[in-house]
C-alpha cells in the first residue's frame, strides 16, 4: 500500500461544479443541491482502499455530528472500476449501507470531477465555505492505518468548528494521506 498525499488545492478556490449519480438514492445530484449555506465537505474516498476503511466509523460519526449542525457532506469515489471493481456502484452502494453513511456517496465514472478538485488519493477532504470557496484541505485527523493513534477527525473537526464559529479556518493545514487514485490509462 504506497501512500500519496494530497496536492492541496490552493485556499479560496471555489467549488467545481459537478452533476453525478448518487449511488444510495439513485438520483443525479449537482453541487447546487447538495450545498450547505454554513459549509460543505466534499470527499474523495472508495471502497477497497485500507485508509478509508480505516476512519470510516470516525467518518460517519463526524458526518452525522456536523450534519445536525447545517454541514453538508458530500462522498465521491473516481476511481477505474474495470482495474478496480471493488469499488463499482453497486459494491458502494452495499459500503453505504453497511458503514450508515448519511451521505450521498457519488460515482465519477469520467474521473472529470476528481481531476477538477485535484484530488490525489482516499481519503482526501475539502471544505468550503457558504460561497463555496475552500477554507480546508488535507487530512481528516493524523491517525493511519498502524500508527496506534485513534480517529478523530480532530483537524477536520476543528476547521469545522471555527466556520460554525464565524472564526477563520487556519492556514495551517496537513495534507491528507491514502492509496492514489486509481486513474483510468488514456
Amino acid at each position: 500500500m504506497t501512500a500519496v498525499p494530497s496536492n492541496m488545492l490552493p485556499l479560496g478556490t471555489v467549488a467545481p461544479d459537478f452533476e453525478l449519480p448518487d449511488v444510495v438514492s439513485g438520483r443525479q445530484l449537482r453541487l447546487a443541491s447538495v450545498k450547505s449555506d454554513k459549509a460543505t465537505v466534499i470527499m474523495f474516498i472508495c471502497n477497497h482502499c485500507p485508509y478509508v476503511k480505516h476512519v470510516n466509523k470516525g467518518l460517519v460519526k463526524l458526518a452525522r455530528d456536523y450534519q445536525a449542525q447545517g454541514v453538508s457532506f458530500v462522498a465521491i469515489s473516481s476511481n477505474d472500476v474495470e482495474a478496480y471493481p471493488e469499488d463499482a456502484p453497486d459494491k458502494m452502494q452495499a459500503v453505504a449501507a453497511q458503514q450508515g453513511y448519511s451521505f450521498p456517496y457519488l460515482y465519477d465514472a469520467d474521473q472529470s470531477v476528481a481531476k477538477a478538485y485535484q484530488a490525489a488519493c482516499t481519503p482526501d477532504f475539502y471544505v468550503f465555505d457558504a460561497d463555496l470557496r475552500l477554507i480546508y484541505r488535507g487530512q481528516m485527523d493524523s491517525s493511519r492505518p498502524r500508527n496506534d493513534m485513534p480517529v478523530t477527525g480532530e483537524d477536520l473537526r476543528t476547521a469545522l468548528d471555527a466556520v460554525l464559529a464565524g472564526e477563520p479556518v487556519s492556514a495551517e493545514q496537513r495534507p491528507s494521506l491514502g492509496c492514489n487514485i486509481k486513474w483510468k490509462e488514456s
